[in-house]
């Protein structure tokens, strides 16, 4: 079979070069594409993925961010055009759902963040099969969708963190904490105050900070702070701490027991509320009471090593997916 996957995040490559690792394997064609963004193309690179680019980010208007998906559609109509693909995955692109569906190709997506509404309306209707964490309310899933729903034990990180065999690094002195700017442009975080520099500087005093800004920004903070991309997964593993607005890394770190926290509304997401319920060491925090919180959670990690054995691997669910959609195109 010939299965398109695209990502548009560093999360997307990441689920995605998980994806088209398992398929490759059982023998599959994969056409990996990506557009320009500061956390897709460097990540490919570091994780072995060289896909096709097509597009890039504009979130500079509402204008700029219609154009361009407008764009990577035509784009994707014509890249297809000759030898469209049987199959096409994503974790909610927009252009691959719209593409995908005008073209009569069943699309497997994956789903996880319900205050995305607008990425919700303009993919998951237009999906065959649906992917999704248990975590997941019943009532989310029946706003938006009547497509075959498969649901598993765990969350979307265990995709690439179940098997990920981090190594030690001594590059940052101890105790590491790792804080993580809110994705600020992101259409579901358009006019939400980021906090994360100011409470970098308020951990200063635990230890060594290590700020992971977005979109490549310049900055002239006190302590030294990261503007390139880096593999989250990997470095959290060597963290003592980790502090986000958001999810992705905070996962990451709560699934390999590093210590993470939340710290805005945003963050308290079905999917972390799910994770602290099993147990896994990730915590919801008002940015005012982040120091306390800290003072108590770093360096205190965690072996969740049989918790993550009882969660499944989506990739398992998604290549099931692929069997039984071709099997069905093939009757």
């Amino acid at each position: 079979m010939r299965i398109w996957y695209d990502a548009c995040t560093g999360k997307q490559v990441r689920y995605g070069a998980a994806i088209a690792e398992r398929l490759r394997k059982s023998g599959h064609e994969v056409i990996f594409t990506t557009r320009e963004h500061p956390d897709t193309l460097a990540l490919a690179r570091i994780i072995g993925e060289d896909p096709i680019v097509v597009g890039k980010y504009r979130p500079k208007s509402l204008f700029s961010r219609l154009e361009e998906s407008a764009n990577r559609v035509l784009k994707f109509s014509r890249l297809f055009r000759d030898n469209p693909p049987d199959i096409a995955i994503s974790h909610q692109s927009v252009e691959l759902c719209r593409t995908a569906f005008g073209l009569g190709i069943p699309i497997i997506l994956t789903a996880d963040t319900p205050h995305a509404k607008a990425v919700n309306k303009l993919t998951i209707p237009f999906a065959t099969t649906l992917v999704v964490s248990e975590a997941l309310s019943k009532r989310f899933l029946k706003n938006y969708c009547s497509a075959n729903i498969i649901r598993f034990r765990g969350v979307d990180e265990v995709a690439w963190i179940k098997d990920l065999k981090p190594s030690k690094t001594s590059d940052f002195k101890k105790p590491l904490i790792v804080i993580r700017a809110l994705e600020t442009k992101a259409a579901y975080a358009l006019g939400t105050a980021d906090r994360t520099l100011e409470i970098a500087r308020k951990l200063e005093v635990l230890g060594n900070v290590l700020f992971l800004k977005r979109y490549n920004a310049a900055g002239k903070e006190a302590f030294a702070g990261k503007a390139e991309l880096v593999d989250s997964a990997r470095l959290v593993a060597n963290a003592d701490l980790v502090v986000s607005a958001g999810g992705t890394i905070a996962r990451e770190a709560a699934l390999q027991g590093v210590p993470s926290i939340v710290i805005s509304e945003l963050g308290r997401t079905n999917v972390n509320k799910y994770l602290a319920r099993k147990g896994f060491p990730i915590f919801m925090s008002d940015a005012r009471k982040v120091l306390d919180l800290a003072k108590r959670q770093l360096e205190k990690k965690v072996d969740v090593t049989a918790k993550l054995a009882q969660f499944d691997n989506p990739v398992d669910l998604i290549e099931k997916a692929v069997i039984e959609i071709q099997s069905a195109l093939k009757a």
